[in-house]
């Protein structure tokens, strides 16, 4: 296998492991200089699509949001402004600084914010070295 064609699978594989799956429509929100590109081209590779806007006017699998501590929006509004143009069965991907990092935001804020929205927290996880990401999805009986 050659370094690029390992590189792809690599970058796929974060993907993988964070749940995307081939053919999903994934939304990012709060984009910035700051994101991580290697999550959003592994999302891409592992999807098919690339990610649409903010701006994109039908719903989708999956979304991706960006979150900041000097965020003007308040975080709750925010996932449920989100979740909305999230299809059934979707998983919304809050990603927020690393400790240490600019803009970190707590763990804990986010679990009070997703459980105020109505959203269920799946897992934690390590997103790159500068983000980490709470994986939510709405609950079966909301949907």
């Amino acid at each position: 296998m050659s370094a690029t064609a390992g590189q792809a699978q690599s970058e796929r594989g974060l993907a993988d492991r964070l749940g995307f799956k081939p053919g999903q429509v994934v939304q990012e929100f709060g984009f910035d200089d700051d994101v991580d590109e290697q999550l959003r081209t592994s999302i891409g590779e592992c999807t098919g699509n690339e990610l649409v806007d903010e701006d994109f006017g039908d719903v989708v699998d999956a979304a991706l949001l960006w979150w900041r501590d000097d965020e003007e929006d308040d975080l709750t509004d925010v996932l449920v402004d989100v979740s909305a143009t999230i299809e059934g069965g979707g998983v919304l991907l809050v990603l927020t600084p690393k400790p240490g990092r600019d803009g970190h935001v707590a763990p804990s804020e986010v679990s009070e914010a997703a459980t105020t929205a109505g959203l269920s927290q799946t897992s934690a996880v390590s997103v790159g070295a500068d983000w980490s990401g709470t994986r939510l999805v709405i609950p079966k009986g909301q949907r």
